[in-house]
């Protein structure tokens, strides 16, 4: 039986915990008046209770929930003052229009409600904490210099000082004089030499209902750094406004600024922009390396590809798009084309928003919509200064499209980025901009499509040659590869198994046919067809060279192709057609007639070879049947084909020598597309492959 314990002359407190039948018999000496954390440490002495447990226990009381503490709203945060929140031991969680949930370890305090009403003007609901809690929250989230020193005292061997600002630019004293404070300059200086030093391309500064957070984004992917209170992110922030010349009073529209720092006495030029968000405001850094520019025979590109690049940039006039989504290298290997361009017998000049490096015998022009400074204001005057070679940032809309091509008609080659998902894709993008199909034809000299693959790490790297695992088979069946080696994961690497990162490319010429294609509207489809023909690997096939080379894995293939290759083998790819036919000398005729026209080409000599090679008949778009062959004929094959499900949807065309009159009627209720005689008369064959091919899309 649970003792009676007399609760009238009891601290609220002890009465809570001997209701709760906890057996204490020093209960009565907590002092009735005793402020809540001296009343919680007694009475968890007394009583032997944990915090949490005490905690669990006084919400049980109440009928509260327990608060969770791992980050204020930075809107409730406004509603407390930090004297109110210190004087009755509360901290605020989250609001809405009407009302403000706080944590407090004293629920029954009428004059703390009364205050965080008159406070906020919210109806104040409560969670229970302990009060060492609260108090750590309070210290974190109103204190903020305190939290950073907290920070950096956990952070013993890091280097802060090894960062400077280089030219830096002097905010008004009055506005920076926190932010100047040394725990802050410290911490950013922290953050800025992990960045350089861990090789990081972009610095993601993020507010959450959580708390702030670091990022780092290293070989393409973000990964978490270091965590903080949000009040201490947002000085950071405002210490990167202030070195990139920003206005640290203005937190509620996005700016864009820049900055030089010296990093361990190496130079880095930072691009900042920020946005306001709804806790607070986010900022992205990224970082630049000046001396990390290098010519095309550095970046990794197969000899192929890099002579088709070097062909390119031959060219005296035209344009030359390089293509791909933000962050897959554009710029990089255009500064690479330019560097072997600007050998100081050519003028060659850039416009670009923003100047990324610095580029000795480049004339480099930084728009500033501010100052009148736009790409279509800029290519105006560069053209009046005699250039050769012209590089535009990007092609962003129709007025900036057109005086590209008036300046690659006018004797000028114009290097440009553009965002497309693939080199084929400028056609449509160029013409959905407003630029017109002849005049295209007439200037495009080719494209660039290209991605960044992660290269796995040399020092954790696992060879492998059986023993898969069942997401590596997977991926075997599914690329029709198999990898020989396995991303592992060491200290070098961040135990990602990757270091440093590789480019797959695919590089479209323009030639006389892809020009008359372009002239004449063709679909994407046929442009793509063409440029094959022309040459053009595509970068999944690029990829998987890496693959079998043992620089990447099928799973960086999947992640950064995934998309592409599923385009690709449904519209990219020239289509295949199988060719039914146990003549061997009509095979060969019908053959070179489809591949002169882009199309692949497979062969079986009967019915029975045909259904084995269509046990996989995924990348199979057409299938062109001879009626009479050893086996299986051709009848039996069209009715083995449309009665499974997997090959019904495959058209096919018969054409045979069979004198049967009554077999085209036949054929075509069974199933085929068309029917046509032999012998294969180009023309007339050609344009019943190209309608059943286009009615199969439709």
């Amino acid at each position: 039986m649970v003792p009676m314990v007399r609760t009238r002359h009891l601290h609220w407190l002890a009465s809570v915990v001997a209701e709760a039948g906890r057996d204490c018999a020093e209960l009565a000496e907590v002092n009735p008046t005793a402020p809540s954390a001296e009343s919680w440490s007694a009475i968890r002495r007394i009583c032997k209770l944990g915090e949490a447990e005490l905690a669990e226990i006084v919400a049980k009381h109440f009928d509260l929930p327990l608060a969770v503490l791992g980050g204020a709203d930075s809107r409730a945060l406004r509603l407390i003052p930090e004297k109110v929140a210190r004087r009755f031991g509360v901290f605020p969680l989250h609001e809405d229009d009407r009302t403000l949930t706080i944590a407090t370890s004293d629920p029954r305090n009428l004059e703390m409600e009364e205050a965080v009403r008159f406070a906020s003007g919210r109806q104040p609901l409560f969670e229970v904490a302990t009060p060492a809690d609260i108090l750590e929250s309070i210290e974190a989230s109103y204190a903020p210099g305190l939290a950073i020193e907290s920070i950096l005292d956990g952070l013993e061997g890091s280097r802060a000082d090894g960062v400077r600002l280089v030219d830096p630019h002097g905010p008004e004293a009055v506005d920076a004089r926190e932010i100047e404070s040394g725990p802050v300059v410290k911490l950013t200086n922290l953050i800025l030499h992990n960045a350089a030093k861990d090789g990081a391309s972009d610095v993601h500064l993020e507010p959450t209902q959580q708390g702030g957070v670091v990022r780092f984004r290293i070989d393409g992917v973000l990964r978490p750094h270091m965590k903080m209170p949000v009040q201490a992110l947002a000085r950071v922030v405002s210490r990167i406004k202030i070195m990139s010349n920003l206005d640290i009073t203005d937190r509620l529209r996005p700016q864009d600024g820049r900055a030089r720092v010296m990093i361990d006495e190496r130079l880095y030029d930072l691009r900042v922009s920020t946005v306001p968000t709804r806790e607070s405001e986010k900022a992205v850094i990224r970082v630049l390396d000046p001396k990390s520019t290098r010519g095309l025979k550095d970046l990794s590109f197969p000899e192929g590809e890099l002579d088709r690049i070097r062909q390119l940039l031959g060219h005296r006039h035209g344009i030359v798009l390089v293509t791909g989504p933000t962050g897959s290298g554009k710029t990089t290997t255009i500064y690479a084309a330019i560097t072997e361009l600007a050998r100081g017998e050519i003028n060659v000049m850039s416009v670009e928003d923003p100047v990324e490096y610095e580029l000795p015998g480049v004339t480099q022009i930084q728009v500033e919509p501010r100052q009148g400074v736009t790409f279509t204001s800029a290519l105006r005057a560069i053209l009046r200064q005699d250039p050769d070679v012209i590089f535009i940032g990007e092609i962003r809309d129709r007025e900036t499209a057109e005086i590209a091509v008036q300046a690659s008609m006018t004797g000028h080659l114009v290097l440009a980025t553009l965002h497309t998902n693939d080199a084929v894709g400028v056609v449509p993008r160029l013409l959905d901009i407003g630029l017109d199909a002849p005049t295209l034809s007439a200037t495009l000299r080719g494209a660039l499509g290209q991605r960044l693959l992660r290269r796995v790490c040399k020092l954790c790297s696992l060879s492998i040659s059986k023993d898969w695992t069942d997401e590596e088979r997977r991926l075997m069946d599914l690329y029709g590869l198999r990898p020989v080696v396995r991303a592992v994961g060491c200290n070098s690497c961040g135990h990602t198994g990757y270091r440093g990162r590789l480019a797959v490319v695919e590089v479209l010429l323009t030639t006389p046919k892809l020009q008359e294609l372009i002239f004449l509207g063709a679909g994407t489809a046929h442009i793509e067809q063409a440029a094959v023909v022309g040459g053009m690997r595509h970068m999944l096939e690029v990829a998987l060279e890496k693959v079998a080379a043992g620089e990447t894995t099928l799973q960086e293939v999947e992640r950064v192709l995934g998309e592409v290759r599923a385009e690709t083998t449904t519209i990219a790819r020239p289509s295949r057609v199988l060719i039914v036919d146990d003549d061997p000398l009509n095979r060969i005729v019908v053959r070179n007639l489809l591949e002169n026209n882009g199309f692949r080409i497979s062969e079986a000599a009967d019915g029975v070879a045909a259904l084995e090679q269509l046990r996989q008949p995924d990348d199979v778009a057409l299938i062109v049947l001879d009626l009479e062959m050893p086996r299986m004929g051709g009848e039996q094959l069209l009715a083995e084909l449309k009665s499974s499900v997997a090959t019904a949807g495959i058209p096919v065309i018969v054409l045979t020598g069979s004198e049967d009159k009554a077999a085209e009627a036949r054929l075509i209720d069974r199933g085929a597309e068309d029917y046509l005689e032999k012998p294969v008369v180009a023309s007339r064959f050609l344009a019943r492959v190209k309608a059943t091919l286009r009615r199969a899309s439709a």
